[in-house]
């Protein structure tokens, strides 16, 4: 979401690198094309000003003028005010949720109808539930009747998705939802029942789905206020739409006056939004964010890391994160295994598909390329084709066992066979069986080839893939502009 501030910030730094010697003058200009970036990228104008301030005082402060290589220092000085814009204040927990001991831990969130407020509920539940935690979530929006059962699918979908042993439960009264507006509390009163019901099945965790408006107004903050000081739950989360930037932060800090948020789960975190609302989100409301929603499923959510998007934003990406997403997916002993077939020049289709899998429930293709150093600014204009991962996975489910374990086994006859079975063209299973010989060539010359050998598989590989030095090139998956279907055709052709 931040490919434009990004490509921005490149420009600037070319800028500063590409002059022997800079001066002060050449900093402020510089900050002036950094203050128009973050306004188009929807940052709040007070935080463009107070950071663009500060990176200016810091630079002459630090003496950039006079450094030799006065583009890196500035991306130091730039990150490290990205952090301050971004991270907890002193004094406040740097931890996402925190969790008291006995429970349960009480969890509130709020927001605005149309924010994502009661799909987070299941999300936060499904990350808690990750950590062994035993949860019940409560339904306590009685504004709507079918925001009562669309928690209780919510919440169903989660235990079948979820991984762990840990419980998620729904804890719901639909009958009250004829008596809400007739009768004062009623809301409060099904939180506290909830409560006492958590209580009573010793969960570890209470969430409260609490009621949201279209606009921000006094009976909603009553409500949400009774409700607090009924329950006083350990934590009150703002849920907030980063797609729609600044008019979202200026009714999330009159929730935040009204009840002190302890922080901020942005949805939407993984659309084609300008990145403002995750950088004016603390300094505009005085809450931190504390997660992130990057996808639909109830996996998608992400602890926010000042450090880590400040990262992704200058270009650094974001391997802490990739590896963190790896591991919830593959085990340190199917790791190893993989890396001993591989090792060994033994990596089969069966192990190409189960790999592919595992990465495609870790998120989507371009978004974990971009948490690699440096990938980000190639991807720019690139389209990942995520249908095409389908047609690939259909044409190994195709394969017989010993075909899959030996794709030169598929002669003539045998790819048309496997063309029919999924569904996909002659030409598509070919381009698929010579990129995945190719990538066995490299794991096997890697491994016996030593520095020499590796260099010169990867080069290789590249130079027949034209994709990423060293990442073969599936079909049809990466394409550049419109015309790139067409390209895939004309190599296919070229090569035949």
């Amino acid at each position: 979401m931040f490919e434009n501030l990004s490509d921005r910030f490149h420009g600037l730094f070319r800028k500063l690198s590409g002059k022997g010697a800079i001066s002060e003058s050449n900093v402020r200009e510089a900050m002036e094309d950094v203050r128009t970036a973050l306004l188009e990228a929807d940052v709040n104008q007070d935080v463009v000003a107070k950071f663009t301030e500060g990176v200016l005082e810091e630079s002459v402060g630090r003496q950039v003028t006079k450094s030799l290589q006065p583009g890196q220092e500035m991306i130091g000085i730039v990150h490290d005010r990205l952090v301050a814009l971004m991270k907890p204040d002193e004094g406040m927990s740097t931890e996402p949720l925190e969790f008291v001991a006995p429970g349960p831990t009480v969890v509130m969130l709020c927001g605005l109808q149309g924010s994502g407020k009661t799909t987070t509920c299941g999300k936060v539940a499904a990350w808690c539930r990750r950590r062994g935690l035993n949860v019940m979530v409560a339904a306590a929006d009685l504004q709507r009747p079918a925001a009562v059962e669309q928690l209780r699918q919510v919440i169903d979908t989660v235990k079948a998705e979820a991984k762990g042993g840990s419980q998620v439960e729904f804890y719901g009264e639909p009958d009250k939802c004829a008596e809400y507006g007739k009768a004062v509390g009623v809301a409060i009163q099904v939180c506290q029942r909830a409560l006492r019901a958590a209580r009573d099945g010793k969960f570890d965790v209470l969430i409260l789905d609490t009621a949201g408006r279209l606009h921000v107004n006094d009976e909603l903050m009553k409500e949400l206020q009774g409700v607090k000081a009924a329950v006083q739950p350990h934590q009150t989360l703002l849920v907030v739409d980063a797609m729609t930037g600044q008019d979202a932060l200026r009714s999330s800090k009159a929730f935040h006056d009204k009840l002190h948020v302890d922080g901020i789960i942005l949805t939407k975190f993984d659309s084609e939004t300008r990145g403002g609302a995750a950088l004016s989100a603390k300094f505009v409301t005085g809450a931190p964010v504390r997660f992130v929603g990057v996808g639909e499923k109830f996996d998608a959510l992400e602890e926010f890391h000042a450090e880590r998007v400040a990262g992704r934003i200058l270009g650094m990406g974001d391997v802490v994160s990739l590896v963190e997403k790896a591991k919830t997916e593959v085990s340190e002993e199917e790791a190893e295994k993989l890396a001993n077939k591989m090792a060994e020049g033994r990596l089969t289709m069966d192990d190409f598909l189960a790999q592919m899998r595992s990465i495609r429930r870790m998120g989507p293709i371009k978004q974990l390329l971009g948490m690699l150093p440096g990938v980000g600014s190639m991807l720019k204009g690139v389209n990942f084709d995520e249908k095409q991962l389908d047609h690939i996975e259909a044409i190994v489910s195709s394969m017989t066992p010993e075909e899959r374990e030996n794709v030169k086994r598929l002669d003539k006859s045998r790819t048309r066979r496997v063309s029919k079975g999924s569904g996909t063209k002659e030409a598509e299973v070919n381009r698929l069986t010579e990129s995945f010989l190719q990538m066995q060539k490299l794991t096997s010359q890697m491994a016996s080839g030593g520095m020499a050998g590796k260099i010169k598989a990867m080069r290789e590989v590249a130079s027949k893939s034209g994709g990423i030095p060293g990442v073969p090139q599936m079909p049809g998956v990466m394409t550049r502009g419109s015309t790139a279907t067409q390209s895939h055709k004309s190599k296919f052709k070229k090569r035949k």
